[in-house]
């Protein structure tokens, strides 16, 4: 049929799913408004329903092009209509008027509504086959349907694929949806989960998939999870055409290449990503909701069917708070996989029942890689549902349960499923306070603070500071003669499982706001002084009076203490104090000597020796009695200060003390 043009669409690449019960024409309708038989499979054809999904490409309108998923209908290939279902962002659910609403209709209306497709279309097929009065009432049980679930006012279009008039009405519809669509932006992570894997003659091995999420050229090496491998891309084809690139919405075949696949690694429920941000894991924090009217309670420890994308997993559950939830209630829970899945924040899944099979609930991945929770905080029930929420929030909540290790600013698009580039904080103005609250009575969690490479809860970086302010007034106290603390010592200060650079993180904004100030690699307080106590005070003196006895022929730090009868650790900070303070100086690194009688050597020398040439250390001992071991250190000093230079092996003294 010709493309519809009188409505200018706003949205492309979309992916548009069908669904409903066995044998109400869904493939047919997709042939009649594409041209493309979706059933592929000799056994599909021989038994005329749809076993596997069916693909087809389908541009209703200049500029908007819809993926179509053909999925099955009957109740034994529910898992195959589940995989098809995720990741869709229009639903065209197809009741033939001639049955009317069937319990594949309504179990099919319960998965997509649990996965959170975001619009929704009714086509009402096989309208030749009955009459009017019939029709009307097949409508009301339509109707009937859409009440109470998010798509009240879906759009209900009769057809039949004998009437032209009628799917051109359905393609209009279907724009119009479109056109209401989320968004999607080249810029998130590549991730394409794999729905077949088979070998073509001269090309190697295919995998074929919707493209969930950003954008993959040919050439690019992508990894194979959850097994870990690496492949090539080879060559890329969007619905059948050889391209450079494909982007979220489309459906694509990648000739891959690479060990791994080679060695078979890589099968249906397999996805393939390209940012390091993305790993596999055996348990998933989530919030489930049972479905309402399914009779079915949720209990802890019950096992059950995982549908997550393309992959089917066994699990059992975990819920917080409660031994039993009832159908309609939201309840936080981690599921305890029997294999590992790939997820990121804000994914959809549906739980089956382990048996009989059915679906019973469906849910929303919070933590795609969390640590094993018995029980949950307050705080952590309230960054659970900011995350839930999803957005800037869901930033938030990550970065609230990522505590002292903060939220990497490079995986917040698996960790919070945040879809943009950067994060939503880099140049965001100061809090406000104002934010709207994730819901469950809970006030959200604060805007977080970026630091170095990652995001924190102003909780943590207020507990921070103060840690490192305590530890910097401590290190004043018990070493008050010391101008700072190193910064290797405040580092200390934060838990051990705090990230490596959040210290220098927070001793910059300390210093930023003047609440510490930062020379070199030592920090101290605002006004702070080196003031020696009483007991430092004495040992001074102490000190000040064995070099006053010791002139020139100073002692050192070991010979110091011991005629001290004190540990050498113990003279450290005092000696330092005194240095800093030019009382002691600190001659040819190895003796203490008073500045006032290195002074008054200095002028000594100039006085008789001044203005002379050639001089060796004989000629210095007139005027320096000291031993050897002594004098060649102290003309060193002098050499340093100015008082001689050093000139073809023998030494110059000046004129004048400088």
């Amino acid at each position: 049929m010709p493309p519809v043009s009188r409505m200018p669409p706003r949205k492309t690449n979309l992916i548009l799913g069908t669904a409903g019960h066995i044998d109400h024409g869904k493939t047919a309708l997709v042939r009649a408004l594409t041209g493309v038989d979706t059933d592929r499979l000799a056994e599909e054809r021989k038994r005329g329903i749809t076993i596997e999904l069916g693909f087809a490409r389908y541009t209703p309108a200049e500029g908007c092009a819809f993926g179509i998923v053909d999925v099955p209908g009957h109740e034994g290939f529910v898992r195959t209509m589940v995989a098809g279902a995720t990741g869709m962002d229009i639903v065209l659910l197809v009741v033939a008027a001639d049955e009317g609403v069937m319990p594949q209709t309504r179990e099919h209306m319960a998965i997509v509504t649990l996965l959170g497709v975001g619009a929704m279309v009714v086509a009402i097929t096989k309208t030749d086959l009955v009459d009017a009065e019939w029709l009307e009432l097949v409508r009301d049980d339509v109707r009937d349907l859409l009440e109470g679930t998010p798509y009240p006012d879906a759009e209900v279009i009769p057809t039949s694929v004998h009437d032209p008039a009628s799917l051109e009405s359905l393609s209009e519809a279907l724009v119009r949806s479109g056109a209401r669509a989320r968004d999607r932006t080249a810029e998130d992570l590549f991730r394409l989960p794999v729905d077949r894997v088979f070998a073509v003659g001269g090309t190697g091995t295919v995998v074929t998939g919707t493209l969930w999420s950003g954008q993959l050229e040919r050439g690019e090496v992508v990894r194979i999870l959850p097994g870990g491998g690496e492949a090539r891309v080879r060559a890329v084809q969007v619905h059948g055409e050889k391209v450079e690139q494909a982007v979220a919405g489309q459906r694509t075949a990648l000739a891959l290449t690479g060990v791994a696949v080679r060695r078979g690694m890589i099968a249906r429920g397999d996805v393939l990503v390209s940012h390091p941000a993305w790993h596999p894991s055996l348990m998933l924090t989530v919030r489930l909701t049972a479905t309402p009217g399914s009779g079915w309670m949720l209990q802890a420890g019950q096992r059950v069917r995982v549908h997550l994308g393309t992959v089917e997993v066994m699990a059992r559950l975990a819920l917080f708070g409660a031994a039993e939830v009832p159908p309609g209630e939201p309840v936080f829970a981690q599921l305890r996989l029997e294999a590992a899945v790939v997820a990121r924040s804000g994914d959809r899944f549906v739980i089956r029942s382990y048996s009989p099979v059915t679906t019973i609930a469906g849910g929303v991945v919070l933590e795609p890689v969390p640590p094993k929770r018995k029980r949950l905080s307050g705080g952590d029930r309230t960054a659970l549902a900011a995350i839930a929420r999803g957005g800037e929030l869901a930033v938030r909540g990550a970065a609230a349960l990522a505590g002292w290790t903060g939220l990497d600013a490079a995986t917040i698009g698996v960790q919070a499923g945040w879809r943009g580039p950067g994060h939503p904080f880099a140049d965001a103005p100061p809090e406000d306070g104002t934010a709207d609250a994730p819901g469950e009575g809970a006030t959200p969690p604060a805007r977080p603070v970026p630091i170095e490479s990652a995001l924190y809860d102003p909780a943590i970086v207020a507990a921070g500071e103060d840690l490192i302010l305590r530890a910097l007034r401590r290190y004043h106290e018990s070493r008050s003669l010391e101008p700072g603390a190193p910064l290797a010592v405040l580092r200390t200060s934060l838990p051990p499982h705090a990230r490596s650079r959040l210290a220098d993180g927070l001793v910059a904004l300390l210093a930023a706001a003047g609440r510490i100030v930062v020379e070199g690699r030592l920090a101290r307080l605002p006004g702070f002084e080196a003031v020696p106590s009483p007991a430092e005070e004495e040992l001074a003196a102490r000190i000040m009076e064995r070099l006053a006895r010791a002139g020139l022929q100073g002692p050192t730090t070991a010979e110091l203490a011991a005629g001290l009868s004190l540990h050498p650790d113990a003279l450290g900070p005092v000696l330092g104090f005194l240095a800093g303070r030019a009382r002691v100086q600190l001659v040819g690194d190895a003796f203490w000597v008073a500045t006032e009688e290195l002074d008054r050597a200095a002028a000594r020398v100039v006085e008789e020796l001044g203005g002379r040439e050639g001089l060796g250390p004989a000629d210095f001992r007139e005027v320096l009695p000291v031993t050897r071991k002594h004098l060649i250190p102290i003309l060193g000093h002098f050499d340093a200060e100015g008082v001689t230079h050093r000139v073809d092996g023998a030494r110059k003294v000046a004129t004048s003390a400088v």
